[in-house]
This record gives structure tokens, sequence and C-alpha cells, in this order.
């Protein structure tokens, strides 16, 4: 202690010595890694678990769908999806299952039907991220589920008890797999996913499927591996469904919720051929002009960038030719972009100003937030053509700040720490939008708040807002009748 020991001199050719700053690096890495999945996971808990049940369920699918859930548990029929005493064919069982687990497990009416999905959607993330790490490196897996784990679209789907989500991380994780089945394990695991997929949404994600199907064209093995397991997962509920069941399920289930949604107005969702270009950027939110990165021809020399590119983009156009479009839809289309947009990132030279101008524009779309959370409520009860949206002027300076702080970083070569500060803001901005706007919903907008207040007085409803009725229904736990 009392002199400086020459660790150099003290062994043949400084060996102790150079063992010692190796074993200190080795120290450093392990501690840094270990903050980095606290911070990693401390960012998935506000993101995705945060206060879920601080508003009531909205519109009118969530708590249908956690009514049948709940009915499921009750009943004890995990085959035929039923709605207060009535068989309900307009979705497969994979949510409903999800949610009667979670009523069997003891979760109250609010977290039953929300966790799973939550679970489910970190569960894929964490997947996401080891997959593309293994794939393309750490760096390009890093740009992406930062990009897809703070987009608004999965954020939005991810903390609703709807459908889009469960066949969108399901059918992603499937594609993921299914593009490197080189053994019958692998496409084993890929088909197991597909089949949750349909078991989630239909038939859809056989059609999304297609381009995996091209790609494999040359190894049926695989294929073929891939469409058994397939079956072997999802089969047996349609073909019991249909047994009991027979035309009542294939008419109201493939006819109307298959081919009318998808060739006629009739479902009243229809849309012109362009809805999902504004969809995509917002679903994209703030990332969106990262988007300009994917016009280089220099990001699609690789094969794997073809197969992710022919993903996205066959599910554009299949999605934008049917008649009825919804935002959900697009949902698992975003994976494949986030991806891509990864690998732009990281190959993108540093410090240019094309590259500083896009981490500088997805900075500044974060002031947008503030006037984001201030029109949910109004949109959610009126539509979005209908909500008035300011921007607040007290938000400029400090979303100039960021913009200013991002631009910096990455002209400094520190392109990590930029998308990280982007994405902490992030983080705190859904933070605040749980603990000021989800009370807000949930006296205006969910029916919670209004069953708990009057429930004593409520006998019959002569409400025609589907939402409302259908939320006064979970929340009383039978159908009220109609007044008239």
């Amino acid at each position: 202690t009392r002199h400086q020991f020459d660790y150099r001199a003290a062994s043949p050719n400084g060996s102790l010595y150079w063992k010692l700053l190796s074993d200190t690096a080795r120290a450093e890495t392990v501690w840094t890694r270990w903050a980095i999945l606290l911070a990693f996971a401390v960012a998935l808990f506000f993101l995705y678990f945060f206060g879920l049940t601080r508003t009531g369920l909205l519109g009118p699918d969530e708590p249908r769908y956690a009514a049948i859930g709940r009915t499921m548990a009750q009943t004890g029929d995990w085959i035929t999806p039923g709605l207060w005493g009535k068989p309900w064919f307009e979705k497969p069982p994979l949510l409903y299952w999800m949610t009667a687990a979670a009523f069997k497990a003891g979760l109250d009416q609010d977290l039953a039907p929300r966790l799973p999905v939550a679970l489910l959607s970190v569960g894929f993330l964490v997947y996401f991220f080891i997959a593309l790490r293994r794939e393309f490196g750490e760096r390009a897996a890093f740009y992406s589920i930062a990009i897809l784990a703070t987009s608004a679209g999965w954020l939005a789907f991810s903390h609703v008890a709807v459908t889009d989500l469960p066949m969108s991380a399901a059918f992603a994780a499937a594609m993921l797999i299914a593009y490197r089945a080189a053994t019958a394990k692998e496409s084993v695991s890929a088909g197991i996913l597909l089949g949750l997929a349909v078991l989630a949404k239909g038939l859809v994600p056989l059609a999304l499927f297609l381009p995996a199907v091209w790609f494999l064209r040359h190894r049926l093995r695989a294929l073929l591996g891939i469409f058994a397991a397939a079956a072997v997962v999802a089969l047996p509920w349609y073909a019991v469904v249909t047994w009991n069941h027979g035309t009542a399920f294939l008419q109201e289930f493939f006819w109307k919720h298959h081919l009318e949604r998808y060739m006629t107005g009739s479902l009243l969702h229809e849309r012109p051929f362009w809805f999902y270009l504004p969809v995509l950027l917002a679903g994209l939110f703030p990332w969106s002009p990262f988007l300009l990165l994917l016009f280089s021809k220099q990001t699609y020399k690789d094969q794997r960038a073809q197969f992710l590119a022919a993903w996205f983009a066959w599910g554009l156009i299949f999605f934008s030719l049917s008649r009825n479009k919804l935002p959900g839809y697009l949902l698992p289309l975003l994976p494949p972009l986030a991806v891509l947009l990864g690998l732009a990132i990281a190959k993108a030279q540093a410090s240019t100003a094309k590259i500083v101008a896009l981490i500088s524009a997805s900075a500044a779309l974060l002031w947008f937030i503030p006037a984001i959370q201030d029109l949910l409520p109004q949109a959610l009860l009126h539509g979005f053509s209908r909500a008035q949206f300011h921007l607040p002027l007290m938000w400029i300076l400090p979303a100039l700040g960021l913009v200013l702080v991002c631009g910096l970083l990455e002209r400094t070569g520190r392109r990590d720490l930029a998308i990280t500060l982007i994405s902490m803001v992030i983080v705190l901005s859904v933070a605040r939008l749980v603990c000021e706007t989800y009370p807000e919903l949930d006296q205006k907008v969910s029916s919670r708040s209004f069953w708990i207040s009057h429930k004593e007085s409520i006998t019959c409803s002569s409400e025609s807002d589907r939402a409302w009725r259908y939320g006064l229904n979970y929340y009383a736990g039978r159908e009220i009748p109609d007044c008239n």
C-alpha cells in the first residue's frame, strides 16, 4: 500500500500486467451489460406494463373480446366463443384463451384481458432482439428493437386486448424463423407459430406468408414441415367448431368475416386504396423520417433484406387491395420495416448531413406528443377528423434542445446515444400519458367509471353507441336490456 508495485517487471513479458488489464476490462464489460439490461427492463416496464388498468376497457372490441374470454373461464367451454349466451364466430379463439387463462389465474376484469397481450408483446420483443443480433449483429438489432418497441403503432396495440398484436407477434416470429429454417426443429417452430397466428386471426396469416413460400420454394421439406406443424396446431379447433356448428360457423367466419370483409364494403370500414400510407407514417411515429433510407439500392443487395422487403411490400399491397381497412391490419408489417430501418441506420455513414437531418427530424417530431396526448380523448370519442389539434408552444424549447443535442451526438459519432435519448424521451412520454390521459379516458371514453357510479340505478340502456353498450355489458357481467 506504501509503494507502487510494477506488475510489468514482476512477471516475464509483463504477462501478469496484461492479465490484470484483461480481467478489469472484462469486469467492466459485464457491469456495463448488466446496466444496459437493467435499463432495458425498466424501459419495457414503463412502456408496456405501467398503469395498464388506469383506464377501463375502450372501444367496442376490447370489452366484447374480454367478455368472451371471461365466459370461457366461467363455463369451461373453450371451443365455442360465446357472447351473452350466443355463439360469436367473428374471430378465432387465441385471444379468448389468453384472457380466460388470466381470469383462471385470478386477475381482475381490467388486468386479465390486457396483461397477456402486454406479456406476449414484450416476449416477442426479447426474441426479436436475440434473433436479429444473431443474424445481423448487435448494432442493427439495437436500432431495430428501439424503433419497433417505441413506435406508436406497436405500443398502442400492446395496451389493448384485441387480436391484432397476438397475430402480429406470432406471425412475425414465424417469418423470422421460417427464412432460416435449416433443420426440422426450426421448421416445426415456425409452423407452430404460424398455427398460433391462424388461431389469432383466421386465414390472413396464411396469405401474408406467401413471400416465405417463394423464398423457400427450393426447400420443399422445410415448407412441408412448416405447414404440417401449423395444421397440427390450428386445424383441431376449426374442425371441432365446424363439427359442432356447421354452416353457421362457416358462413359467419369464412364468408362474412373473410371474403365479404375483403371484397365488399358491407362492414362499413371501406377506405381508399392509399389509406395505409398515412397509417404507416403514424404507426411508425416518431421514426417515420427514417423511411427515406429505404430508397437506397445498397440496402437490398443482401438477400435477407430482400426477404424483409418482400414481406412488407406484399403485406402492404394485400391490405391496400381490401375494401375494408382498419389501422390495426398494418401491425404485422411493422417488424420487417423496423429491421430494414435498423439495417439502414447501422450501415449509414457517420455524421453525413442526411443521417443528421433524419435523427434531428425524429427528435423534432417528439414535440407533437403533448398535442397527441391532449387530442386522444377527443379522437376516441368523436373520431380523429373531428378532434381539434393544437401544438403547445411551451414545449417548443425542450423540443428544440433535444433536436440540437441529437444532431450534435450524431455529428460526434455517438449515434447509439442519440437513438437511446429519443427512445428514453418516448418512455417518459408514455409514462406521462398513462398518468395524465388514462384517467381522463376512464372518465370520458370508457364506461367503467360510469358503471361504478351508477350501477345501482341502471336497469336498462337507451345508448346507441356500440362501444358504450359493450362496455356497460362487460362491467355489469350481463347483457343490459334496451330501454325501448
